[in-house]
């Protein structure tokens, strides 16, 4: 195993740093990586820790959640409140509806397949988002009517509604029934995942401003409560519905809004924390993914993406029609609305390894997705920023 983790990381970042100098996004490069060292190509990653691929994509996913939290302060998200609500669900679900409807057309594969395969393509990258947010949020560009805010806030709860409906579609799937009241009950995992995390982090703050402990303590603390909310879900899961994942982001937010110095130190911890966990999650979804399957599926699940993105960008629009966003805010949005990555990283190989029989083909959506989006994505905001955004105030 310590042959492969040296393959992966070194591989990994020489790939990495030539996408870089190209101007795309380093993921894609991973990603890349993930494929030609998986079992499918050269077959280098040893088989052991390919069994705990899905634990260490679910790693990687918390440190994104608790990066997001401890930037995302709670008086921007109170002044973008209602259209980052809005963000938060409407072009998802208009994604996902258009995926549940052509998928079936385009494959051979059941509605409620192509409702897992829309749940797991409908999700914005915080990957590639995140880290632009949080730049154009000290470069104070388009903070006039808070767009990095509205962006970083509605992306982060647009993760968590597809990752809710994903889990309802997938239990529907492998029971053979559909509740509607799985889908009923997603405002109530939110909220309570929301006051788990927010009164978790607000202890904390009382706790780190009380004893002197080292940031990396800090660090370990906060990790080790998200691992718990997390494992909390699934071990009530039959008994009370409730986010683990919105906990993991409330308790960040908790930490920024009563601690900011703390926050912004922090951030930077879990900057660090992510070169390593951006690898592992990219590398092994690469890996997961038999290149050869995913060519066969290329034209059909490239054509099913641009069509699913057309439904998304409306969804945007509509999302954003009663705020006080101008057209060209509004189209900065449209684009940062567009990259996949993280999210389809992190769950796109479960279906598969749970056995659904169109598994393989939903993985292969998922990673044509990000190899499509994310670059696009990310060159559109880069590109656009300076064009699109209000003059820094």
């Amino acid at each position: 195993m310590l042959l492969s983790l040296s393959i992966i990381i070194l591989s990994s970042l020489l790939v990495a740093s030539i996408f870089s100098k190209l101007k795309l996004p380093r993921i894609i490069g991973i990603l890349l990586t993930g494929i030609i060292i998986g079992p499918f190509v050269l077959n280098l990653i040893d088989p052991e820790l390919l069994v705990l691929s899905s634990d260490l994509r679910q790693i990687a996913l918390i440190v994104i959640l608790v990066r997001a939290g401890l930037s995302l302060d709670l008086g921007d998200l109170k002044k973008v409140g209602k259209p980052a609500i809005l963000l938060s669900f409407i072009p998802a679900t208009f994604e996902m509806i258009a995926i549940t409807i052509l998928a079936p057309l385009l494959f051979n594969i059941t509605y409620l397949e192509a409702a897992i395969m829309g749940s797991i393509v409908a999700a914005v990258s915080p990957a590639v988002v995140v880290p632009r947010m949080i730049e154009l949020m000290k470069r104070h560009r388009g903070t006039k009517h808070q767009v990095p805010q509205l962006i970083l806030a509605g992306a982060s709860l647009d993760d968590i509604y597809v990752i809710v409906l994903f889990m309802s579609f997938l239990q529907a799937e492998q029971s053979g029934v559909f509740s509607w009241t799985q889908l009923l009950l997603i405002p109530v995992s939110i909220i309570l995942g929301a006051a788990l995390g927010y009164c978790s982090g607000r202890l904390f703050v009382v706790l780190f401003k009380k004893f002197h402990i080292r940031d990396t303590i800090k660090v370990l603390v906060l990790f080790s409560f998200a691992f718990l909310f997390v494992s909390l879900e699934q071990s009530i899961k039959d008994i009370l519905p409730i986010s683990g994942l919105i906990a993991v982001l409330a308790m960040g937010i908790a930490v920024l809004q009563h601690y900011a110095i703390l926050a912004k130190r922090l951030v930077g911890k879990f900057e660090k924390i992510w070169v390593v966990a951006e690898i592992m999650l990219f590398v092994l979804v690469g890996a997961a993914l038999n290149p050869t399957f995913a060519l066969g599926a290329g034209m059909m699940a490239v054509v099913l993406i641009g069509l699913a993105l057309i439904f998304r960008i409306i969804g945007v629009w509509i999302a954003l029609w009663p705020s006080k966003l101008t057209k060209s805010e509004k189209l900065y949005v449209s684009f940062a609305y567009l990259p996949k990555a993280t999210v389809q990283a992190a769950i796109g190989a479960i279906p598969l390894s749970l056995g659904v029989p169109g598994g393989e083909l939903i993985l292969a959506v998922a990673v044509v997705s990000i190899l499509i989006t994310a670059p696009d994505g990310a060159i559109l905001m880069d590109k656009t920023a300076d064009r699109l955004l209000n003059e820094p105030q």
